[in-house]
């Protein structure tokens, strides 16, 4: 009896969709480019529970008719490929036609669609790949794709989806990712009825600042560089823009977004001494390639693209960002003509040269050997001389024997002796260090670290309990964020609000008028930077985020600290000790080190 046979239609479909639908983003790419190669230029995207309950997408495109919106369902069906050359002529996205046949296969989704010469259109149910109903329906022109339950036939896969702020984080990266692509249309991200992201048609800058926030818009760099192999073009962030998080680098190819790390080391490269190793410089910069020299059709998401000439590519990438950074005077210049002499200052400049005086002593003799010529004599020993004491010296024929005996003084080792008193209580602080003497040798510790650590643990029992203390500003702090920061602000108002901001989100921007009484006005900007980066990091689930956001509160809030006596030494560390983790701050750094006799003898 034969062991193979081939599989049914809805098991190879959910196969098919395992690779192609990996999440609700995956949902969100496949019908937004549709959505684009369908004409479109007005496209919303509606998502609620972060996709778990629905993702639609409607777009005003040339939509479909009874035969073809059928035929959408099925699979390796596209209207955009008829033969494997045209694979290596792709100018559009969806091309792989298992997209919708896989969507189909593990979701409830409503398609409705109407052509602009049709005076009604169509409205299709399909459940688990099956068509449930097929209706005529009153719409407007285009299509509306509708995905509910997502994943409600595959529940292992339902089970693995992350945090809804994560995984709206994702279906986000790629809005915008398609929303670069094509400045020229305009894109509307709604999330639980509540505007994420309004970007209405106009040109790459504009979108760009769109997506990076209002502030980005001075701070991009033009890229624009055409040769036979590549044209490259696009926006390149200022240094200032760089931050410690991933998540603003965008690289397209023939306006399809991919990642190449080959490509990023070469922006990266062209960064080199602007930016630390710790930061990301952001992009988003645009290829145009001969399709016959690459390969889209090598990875199931189609997010990796094989690159004929990538060795050439890189360079023209990495010489074209420096020469734009170069461009706008983000490198230092040499100015050439500017005179190289040495700056004088303006009052010796004013003032007349004076003529050097020789003095001369008419009655040294360098061949008289008499003692009394020679004492009186004036001396004329350099000062190193005399500080080494060899002016007592008589420099005649006798004298010369002793001067080269050298007194050999024997070593005497002193041996360093501490009370039990000075183990607890003497300290040498300084801005950065307390250094307390023990038995083995030194104990260093870091005091800005020491005081991290000691107000986290503050922090952290203070907040479980009561919101922290709020300090009233007399003007508000009004900043334009970014889609990933009005998220941050606007899902986890009640954790800010426990961490001491009193503020209001209004479309896009926010208006604080209370922050934490810990915090400096000095790191306040800066503080307010990293707690909204860290807050938006998409890989955070949504417990950790608070314990991300008090450490980095704590952090800001010890920048400040010093040391001035012996007494608030001691309470440091009395405080430290306290502590059930203190030998490491929240973030892992070490705060306490021992320098040991041995470490200090072989220094000497």
């Amino acid at each position: 009896m034969s062991i193979i046979h081939v599989l049914p239609d809805h098991i190879a479909n959910q196969i098919a969709a395992g690779e192609v639908i990996q999440r609700p983003a995956s949902v969100v790419k496949e019908l937004l480019e549709n959505a684009v190669d369908a004409g479109a230029n007005q496209i919303y995207l509606i998502v609620k529970d972060a996709g778990k309950t629905l993702i639609q997408v409607v777009d005003n495109g040339k939509g479909m008719d009874v035969t073809d919106a059928e035929k959408c369902f099925l699979r390796h069906a596209t209207s955009k490929l008829s033969s494997a050359q045209d694979l290596f002529h792709l100018q559009t996205k969806g091309f792989r036609g298992e997209a919708l046949a896989s969507i189909a296969a593990i979701a409830h989704v409503t398609l409705k669609t109407k052509q602009a010469e049709q005076e009604t259109g169509i409205k299709i149910e399909v459940e688990g790949n099956q068509i449930k109903s097929k209706i005529p329906a009153i719409c407007d022109n285009g299509a509306s794709f509708e995905v509910k339950n997502l994943f409600y036939n595959v529940p292992a896969r339902r089970n693995f989806l992350k945090s809804d702020q994560i995984e709206l984080g994702h279906i986000q990266n790629e809005f915008e990712r398609v929303a670069l692509a094509h400045p020229d249309l305009g894109f509307y991200f709604i999330h639980n009825s509540q505007e994420i992201l309004t970007l209405p048609p106009g040109n790459l800058r504009m979108r760009v600042s769109g997506i990076l926030g209002r502030n980005s818009n001075e701070k991009l760099v033009p890229i624009e560089e055409s040769t036979d192999i590549v044209r490259v073009s696009g926006y390149v962030g200022k240094p200032d823009m760089a931050k410690k998080t991933r998540g603003e680098q965008y690289l397209f190819v023939n306006q399809r977004y991919f990642k190449e790390p080959y490509f990023h080391h070469a922006i990266t490269k062209a960064f080199e001494g602007m930016i630390s190793d710790k930061h990301h410089a952001s992009y988003c910069i645009f290829l145009e390639v001969d399709p016959q020299k690459i390969d889209v059709n090598i990875h199931p998401t189609k997010t990796e693209i094989k690159f004929e000439e990538e060795r050439f590519i890189y360079s023209i990438l990495l010489s074209s960002v420096r020469q734009a950074l170069g461009k706008h005077n983000i490198f230092p210049s040499l100015d050439f003509e500017q005179d190289t002499a040495f700056d004088v200052p303006l009052e010796v400049r004013k003032s007349e040269p004076v003529a050097p005086q020789i003095v001369v002593n008419p009655q040294y003799n360098p061949f008289h050997s008499n003692q009394s010529n020679a004492s009186n004599a004036t001396p004329a020993y350099s000062s190193a001389i005399r500080s080494a004491g060899f002016e007592k010296q008589n420099l005649d024929a006798t004298g010369w024997q002793d001067f080269y005996d050298i007194e050999q003084k024997p070593e005497v080792q002193q041996q360093v002796i501490f009370t039990e008193q000075q183990y607890t209580t003497n300290y040498l602080f300084h801005d950065k260090f307390l250094i307390s003497p023990s038995k083995s040798g030194f104990l260093v510790i870091d005091i800005k670290r020491a005081q991290n650590r000691i107000l986290f643990d503050q922090l952290m029992q203070q907040f479980v309990a009561q919101p922290l203390s709020s300090q009233q500003l007399l003007f508000p702090i009004e900043r334009a964020l970014s889609g990933d920061a009005k998220i941050s602000w606007g899902s986890h108002q009640s954790l800010w609000q426990q961490l001491g901001f009193i503020y209001e989100l209004n479309d896009s921007k926010l208006s604080i008028h209370g922050v934490p009484s810990l915090l400096t006005e000095q790191h306040l900007d800066d503080c307010l930077d990293q707690l909204t980066d860290a807050a938006s990091y998409r890989d955070i689930d949504s417990g950790d985020v608070a314990h991300f956001l008090v450490s980095k509160l704590a952090l800001f809030a010890s920048k400040n600290f010093k040391i001035n006596n012996q007494e608030e030494a001691l309470q440091l560390v009395e405080d430290l000790f306290q502590c059930e983790q203190h030998s490491h701050t929240p973030t892992g750094k070490i705060i306490m080190s021992t320098l040991t006799f041995e470490e200090l003898a072989k220094k000497f």
